[in-house]
């Protein structure tokens, strides 16, 4: 049996009710259009080069930018997740944080901060300096007190699904079946989240992280599948990945029409959230969707 998929205060009767907001700590998140989050890298090894924010001022600069071309949300990570990275400490991790999130929350008052961490302490640590959404690649299963700091917090939480870690998952993927199992995995997992007291989940069935270049696929293409069955907004990451440049041929650096196609077809299978590097692109993209949609039938 699939574990409980819904929060006790949800009407479980409703099969077409899908949550379209999230509350970040008295700030409301909007979803009824899809959002963009705009990715800040300050890690010096971002598998692409040109995210990689080496700064405060660069980071201010490029948050700014992103603001000014249509994106909702800011993702700030400081631990490089491409495949084969090394962990960095905590004190590392906060180190570099702290005056990123300082600087970005007091020039944009008003935009929603993700921040990209595994790390418990780095949430009970930072949550006092404007933080509004952890974004945690691995689901909880780096760190057994995530999920107590999350509900402690009283922060929304995206739920990533992810084989492994950075460090190993893309030297033997393997699953039964990657859809049964990445739902069952995100399935026990929002369970427990909400036994926790923690509603506000975001769903990421982590498209690159412990998958091969078909798993990935095969979940694009059944991404509507996780709308319906957890009623819960939906995030998708492919900007510039593997998943492409290895189809393609090209490079990072060469795969934003690439990606540009599956934030498209992502969209129409009922994603909320495009985590992206190019804000502009993706942008357009939203208003393309949107135009699709007005006129359909």
């Amino acid at each position: 049996m699939t574990p409980e998929l819904y929060p006790k205060n949800q009407d479980k009767g409703s099969f077409f009710f899908t949550k379209k907001s999230i509350n970040c700590r008295g700030k409301i998140l909007d979803l009824s259009d899809p959002a963009i989050m705009g990715v800040i890298n300050i890690t010096p090894d971002s598998f692409f080069s040109h995210s990689r924010t080496p700064s405060t001022e660069a980071a201010i600069a490029r948050a700014g930018q992103f603001i000014d071309e249509g994106a909702k949300i800011i993702d700030i990570g400081a631990v490089s997740t491409r495949p084969g990275a090394k962990d960095i400490s905590y004190e590392q991790e906060v180190k570099r944080l702290a005056p990123i999130i300082k600087a970005i929350r007091e020039h944009f008052p008003d935009v929603i901060i993700s921040i990209d961490t595994s790390c418990a302490k780095t949430v009970d640590k930072l949550s006092s300096l404007g933080i509004d959404i952890i974004n945690d690649i691995s689901g909880g299963n780096a760190d057994k007190n995530m999920y107590d700091a999350i509900a402690d917090n009283n922060f929304p939480y995206i739920l990533m699904h992810m084989q492994g870690t950075p460090a190993d998952m893309q030297i033997n993927p393997n699953y039964d079946n990657v859809v049964h199992d990445v739902i069952q995995s995100i399935a026990k997992r929002t369970e427990l989240l909400y036994t926790k007291g923690v509603n506000d989940i975001i769903i990421d069935p982590g498209f690159g992280f412990g998958k091969t270049i078909d798993h990935n696929y095969t979940l694009l293409n059944h991404l509507d599948l996780f709308v319906k069955l957890f009623k819960l907004p939906l995030l998708a990451g492919f900007s510039r990945k593997r998943m492409l440049y290895n189809v393609t041929g090209r490079t990072p650096e060469e795969s934003l029409p690439a990606t540009a196609a599956l934030h498209l077809m992502a969209l129409t299978k009922g994603v909320n959230i495009l985590r992206v590097h190019d804000v502009a692109d993706a942008f357009d993209i939203v208003k393309i969707f949107k135009k699709l949609e007005e006129n359909n039938g």
